[in-house]
Formats: C-alpha cells, sequence, structure tokens
C-alpha cells in the first residue's frame, strides 16, 4: 500500500511537471510570437529574442562585439539584437555608419538610456544627455576648453612637463620589473586635472590614488561581462550582491565631491577670470540663476565634470599601457621609433607636436595600435530622436543605436592587414605616413557627437609616447614570443592586460 501510494505521487509529480514544463514552453514560443508581431514590421532583422534573456543566447558576453560582426554577417549591415525585452537596433561597415552619423547626423545624434551610465549619471553631463541640454553642453564645454589651452601651445607645454615627471617616475624603478599601469593613469589624469580642477596632483598624493581607483574600477564593472549583464537586467543587479556595488558606489561619492569643490569655490569665485572648468560652469550658473529651466545646475556641473575626468583618464592611458606592451611584443618596431627619434628630436630636447610630420614611422605606429586595440568596439550607444528611416527600415523613436566600429577598423577591404599589428596600415610604398578615413578610433570625425577630448588625447598620445622611447627601452619579464596582448576586458571596452616590465635607461 505504501509502495503504491509513493508510485502514485511519482506519477503526479511527473505529469505535473511535464505539464509545467510543456507549458513554458508553449508561453516562451507565445512570447516571440507576439514579439515579432509587436514589432514594426519595417524594424530591421535580426535573431529572434527569447522571453527575458532577448538575445541573450546568441551574443558572447565577454566579447559581445564579435557576436555582433558574425550576426552582421547573416542579417546585414543593419539588424536588431534584443536586450532583456528591448530592441537594439546595431549598425554595421564604414558606409552605414557614415550614412547614419554624418548625412542623417541629427536623428541618430541622441544617447540613449544605458543603465549603467544612466546610474552614475542620473542622466545628466555632457556625455550621456540629447537634445537642447546636449548641445547647450557640448558648445559651453567646446569653448572652455579652448579657453584653458586646448588645441593650444600651453596645453602642450603641459604635456611636456608632465612628460617629465613621468620619465622621472619610471626612472626611481631602476633595473627593477614594475607596473606602469597607474604611472600612465597619474600623468594622463594630471593633465586632465590642470583643465577641471586648474592644478596637478602629485604621484603619491593618496586622495588622487583614491580617485584614479574609483575610475579603474568603474571601467573594469563596465567592461565585463557582469557589466553587460547590468545594462540587460539593471532591476535585477540592483539587488544582488557583488562587485558592482563597490563600483558604482565609488562614482557616486565621486560625484559628491565634485560638488563639494563647487560649492567651496563659491566664496572666492572670480567671474572675469574663472581659473578652471568647474569655475567656469560656476560662472555660468549665476549668469542663469534666474532661470529654473537653466541646463547649468549642480547636477549637470559634477555629471560633466566626471565625464571629462573619468573618460580622459581612462582612454588615454590604457591605450598607453597597451603602446607599451607591444613594444615589448614588437622590439624591431620599438628600435625603428627609438632611431627616428635620435634623428628628428635628439636625445635631450623635449618632443613637440610639431615633431609628428617628421616621424611618418612613429605616427603610423600610434595609429596602429589605435586601430589594432579597438578600444571602444561598440562605442557609447546612441539612440534615434524620432522616427527614422534608415536603409528600407523604420528604426522607432528612442531605439537604442550600437555602432560598431570593429567592423571598420577590422575590415579587410580597407586596411593591408586587418588582423594583426602592422604599422604598414598606416605607411605608403615611399615610406610616407598614410592617412584613412577609415580609422574610426575616435568615431567620425564629421560625427555630431565626435569625441570632445580628440585633440587632447592626440597630442598626449604623441608626447608621452615620445617621451618614453627618447629614454627608455622597454622588455617584458618574459620573452616575446610569450608575450600576450589580448585585452583584459573585452566587452563594453577593451581593456589591456596589466603586465610587469623593465624600463632601461638609454645610453
Amino acid at each position: 500500500s505504501l509502495q503504491l501510494k509513493r508510485m502514485e505521487l511519482f506519477s503526479f509529480l511527473g505529469s505535473n511537471i511535464l505539464t509545467l514544463l510543456l507549458s513554458l514552453l508553449f508561453l516562451a514560443l507565445l512570447w516571440r510570437s507576439r514579439s515579432k508581431q509587436s514589432q514594426p514590421s519595417r524594424l530591421p532583422p535580426g535573431p529572434a529574442p527569447w522571453p527575458f534573456v532577448g538575445s541573450l543566447l546568441h551574443v558572447d558576453l565577454k566579447q559581445p562585439y564579435r557576436s555582433y560582426l558574425k550576426l552582421s554577417q547573416q542579417y546585414g549591415p543593419v539588424f536588431t539584437v534584443w536586450l532583456g525585452s528591448k530592441p537594439v537596433v546595431v549598425l554595421s561597415g564604414y558606409r552605414t555608419l557614415r550614412d547614419a552619423f554624418v548625412s542623417q547626423g541629427e536623428e541618430f545624434s541622441g544617447r540613449a538610456n544605458y543603465p549603467i551610465l544612466q546610474k552614475v549619471t542620473d542622466g545628466y553631463g555632457v556625455l550621456v544627455s540629447s537634445g537642447d541640454r546636449w548641445k547647450e553642453l557640448r558648445r559651453f564645454s567646446i569653448m572652455t576648453l579652448k579657453n584653458f589651452g586646448m588645441g593650444r601651445r600651453s596645453i602642450e607645454e603641459r604635456i611636456q612637463e608632465e612628460a617629465k615627471c613621468l620619465v622621472n617616475a619610471f626612472a626611481e624603478h631602476g633595473d627593477s620589473a614594475f607596473n606602469p599601469k597607474f604611472l600612465l593613469c597619474n600623468a594622463v589624469s594630471n593633465v586632465v586635472c590642470s583643465i577641471v580642477f586648474g592644478k596637478r596632483f602629485d604621484y603619491h598624493d593618496s586622495q588622487f590614488k583614491s580617485l584614479l581607483n574609483v575610475i579603474d574600477n568603474y571601467f573594469t564593472f563596465l567592461s565585463s561581462s557582469r557589466g553587460q549583464l547590468y545594462n540587460m537586467f539593471p532591476r535585477v543587479f540592483e539587488r544582488l550582491p557583488g562587485p558592482h556595488h563597490l563600483a558604482l558606489g565609488g562614482v557616486r561619492r565621486l560625484r559628491e565631491l565634485i560638488r563639494e569643490e563647487a560649492l567651496r569655490r563659491l566664496g572666492d569665485l572670480n567671474a572675469d577670470e574663472p581659473r578652471d572648468y568647474i569655475e567656469a560652469f560656476l560662472v555660468k550658473m549665476q549668469e542663469e540663476k534666474h532661470n529654473p529651466n537653466s541646463t547649468f545646475n549642480y547636477d549637470n556641473l559634477t555629471s560633466s565634470v566626471w565625464n571629462l575626468f573619468s573618460a580622459g583618464t581612462e582612454t588615454t592611458s590604457s591605450t598607453l599601457r597597451h603602446t607599451l606592451l607591444l613594444m615589448q611584443k614588437y622590439p624591431n618596431v620599438q628600435a625603428r621609433i627609438q632611431k627616428e627619434i635620435d634623428e628628428v628630436i635628439g636625445p635631450l630636447r623635449s618632443p613637440t607636436a610639431q615633431d609628428r610630420q617628421n616621424m611618418p614611422y612613429t605616427d603610423a605606429v600610434v595609429h596602429e595600435i589605435q586601430r589594432s586595440l579597438d578600444l571602444s568596439p561598440t562605442s557609447v550607444p546612441h539612440k534615434v530622436l524620432k522616427d527614422t528611416e534608415f536603409k528600407g527600415y523604420t528604426i522607432p523613436q528612442g531605439t537604442m543605436v550600437i555602432p560598431l566600429l570593429s567592423s571598420v577598423l577590422s575590415d579587410p577591404e580597407l586596411w593591408k592587414h586587418p588582423d594583426t599589428f602592422d604599422p604598414e596600415n598606416f605607411l605608403d610604398e615611399k615610406g610616407s605616413f598614410k592617412k584613412n578615413d577609415a580609422f574610426l578610433a575616435f568615431g567620425l570625425d564629421s560625427g555630431k557627437r565626435v569625441c570632445l577630448g580628440e585633440g587632447l588625447a592626440r597630442m598626449e598620445l604623441f608626447l608621452f609616447f615620445t617621451s618614453l622611447l627618447q629614454k627608455f627601452t622597454f622588455t617584458g619579464t618574459e620573452p616575446p614570443e610569450q608575450i600576450e596582448t589580448n585585452p583584459q576586458y573585452c566587452s563594453f571596452g577593451r581593456m589591456p592586460r596589466t603586465y610587469q616590465c623593465y624600463a632601461r635607461l638609454r645610453a
């Protein structure tokens, strides 16, 4: 009797579990069917989404850009994926990107509601704003950055002085191996700090180190697979424990420090002679204090300063870190650059921005490092500001749009050797530097949302790089053939790996 009851119980459970599984399968198929029906009939094609997870099964979270490259081969240069329950249009290929962000730049100029970016900025600041707010902040930021030296001789002199500090810091390690990561962050960040905060920091300053740790933790999370999952399911991740709380909490505290610094400046603010970006913003706030709808408020101030400080530090310092790793991997390239430095600059004079035009090989190497690193394979997501007709499809207003920069930087039709690090990609048959319009390391140079700090980043990369190779030869802790150069994280951004190296003074 007992055995019979057990058999009946197992039979009951088995049949109900089967019913449950069949019900879930039916709901999944129904959800997919309704998702297709609810889409505008002319939304670009793409893999059918699954309930709750969207296109998660089609995307490698560790390297989503590679998945998008494969999907573009199947569905064409304009296709749709789903991040959770939201459709996202991915644009692939040089001509497609130019048609979208140049020919129809106004429609595609919005900034998407990317959950992590929204979380750390509350939707404020020059990076994530859209429409009139973005136009005002961008116009103000461009003018202010120029006033404080961007694109002028004064900013070049600041970079040269900082390069000397960096050389001295490297020299302190003598013949010992060391990790150059935070020294490079310090140097690059100090250039940004001189504009934003009106001063530089000592490399041993504990508060400065904590600020740089906040930036490092944030971009590490943003570029990890966990960061991709957060963007798909932000409400779920907000309730789960994990390192993302440390990363995002650090940014919130840094923004509070920026606000406190701004409030402190009000006491001795000189409206006629603001000393930095923060004070220039405060002056603008006072000019518009009677306008309740003014763009110039503390929320936009703190977020814009965070945008400039964090992006200006991370992108250039990561590129320099990867640059020194490649010099260890390719000592013949390093030697050829040093030969060019010796011939054009010599051992004593500081490199200048003007030297670049007389150093075609070095210029080609710097460009090739950026191309092969592909630091931001999907750029910062955009959105369309209205229902937009594009390539025969209808993209609904507010839809997130991902520009797949990797599709251009690795296109075999646009580059001699797209899959390897090769400076010949930027040299002609005579050894002269050859420009390539497909070089989109900073995005489309004529697009509406072209990088604010592009000119500064270009100057920093050249001056820091040549200053270091003028004084040092870099070698790894293992033979060149064993050095791995693949980035540590390859999700939202491709963050270079951490390593130890030797910086040996040149004779």
